[in-house]
Parts: structure tokens; C-alpha cells; sequence
């Protein structure tokens, strides 16, 4: 019997997470209340800087909340998808502030808005494990991205989740990069 590529095995944990994360509706607000509270203490503890969001799309945890509260400390921005083999840039944003639609179906800040790079980069994933491995869609943006942001500067990378998105151990490729910490509704899994 043939065994399954790391792509084949990365592609059926995506599409099991994709669905366990769309089916969690009973005390999906709480959940979401919870890991907002977690990031906002986060962020709290952390000298003033420029902190990367995430417009949440398919399910992924809501962390508005918590970046409206984190914004009268720190300077707000969005990722956008420049190409398609690159890092993510990263424009300013408020909230309020108008967004446009960019790729896979998520709004970013407007084209004239200043170019930044985060201190702290809140990013979205469909499994990870306490390694600090993410299992993310695919694209391979937030690896690049990582990778990019790690050669110029120190960043702080927590990954956001549920905790039923945890696996036990992720395959992980060369590629990979890995979180600092790992908020969820029932706690903060800190890597570094």
C-alpha cells in the first residue's frame, strides 16, 4: 500500500480542519471572547509597536475586537497578497477606516495607505500543534512572510486559533516556520 506525500497528508488535515472549524457554532462567541481577551493582555505587556492583524475569512477566530482595543497602543496594519510566490506586505490601517477587496475573499487597507513592518503578527491557521508549527491553506505566505521579517528584525508570531483546531504533530517541511506563542480560548502555548 502506497503511503500519502506530506502534501497529500497536509491536504486531508486542511480539509478536516477547514470543516471541524465551520462546525463549531455552540460557544463560538465565547470562545472568541476569551481569545480576544488573551491578545489584548498580549499586546498589553508589549512595548508600543506596529502589530499585523488579519481580516477573518472562512471561519477563522474574529480578532477585531481585540485589535480596536489594542489600537490606542500600538499601530495597526493588514496583510495583503502581493504575488503570488512573495511575502505578505503589510499596510496601516484603523479601525473604521475603509478596505477594499483583495484576494481569497478578504478586505485590506487601500493601496495609498503606508507601507509597515509588524513587531507582532497575529496570524490565522487551520491547525497547529505545541510545537509551534501552523497548518495554514496552502499558499505558503505567512512561511515567506516569517522567514522575511525573521533576516531584519525580531518579531513576536502568535498563531490564533480554537483549541479543537490542535493537532498532535503536524508534518512539517523545511519551509515551515514556527510561532512564538499560540493563543486559544483555554490558554496561551508559548514557544520561544
Amino acid at each position: 500500500m502506497r503511503q500519502a506525500t506530506l502534501a497529500e497528508e497536509k491536504a486531508l488535515l486542511r480539509k478536516r480542519m477547514r470543516r471541524l472549524r465551520r462546525d463549531f457554532t455552540s460557544g463560538r462567541e465565547e470562545a472568541e471572547a476569551a481569545i480576544a481577551k488573551r491578545i489584548v493582555a498580549i499586546l498589553g505587556n508589549e512595548p508600543p509597536g506596529v502589530v499585523a492583524g488579519y481580516w477573518p475569512i472562512a471561519g477563522e477566530v474574529d480578532i477585531r475586537p481585540a485589535l480596536s482595543a489594542a489600537s490606542d497602543r500600538h499601530r495597526l496594519c493588514l496583510p495583503v497578497v502581493r504575488d503570488r510566490d512573495a511575502p505578505l506586505v503589510f499596510r496601516a490601517w484603523k479601525p473604521g477606516e475603509v478596505l477594499v477587496p483583495g484576494v481569497f475573499s478578504t478586505l485590506v487597507p487601500t493601496a495609498d495607505k503606508a507601507a509597515l513592518l509588524p513587531d507582532i503578527l497575529l496570524v490565522p491557521l487551520l491547525a497547529f500543534d505545541r510545537r509551534g508549527y501552523r497548518l495554514g491553506y496552502g499558499g505558503g505566505y505567512y512561511d515567506r512572510t516569517l522567514a522575511r521579517l525573521r533576516a531584519e528584525k525580531d518579531i513576536l508570531a502568535i498563531g490564533i486559533a480554537f483549541a479543537l483546531q490542535e493537532a498532535e504533530a503536524l508534518p512539517a517541511e523545511e519551509t515551515d516556520r514556527r510561532l512564538d506563542v499560540i493563543v486559544t480560548e483555554e490558554e496561551e502555548i508559548v514557544i520561544r
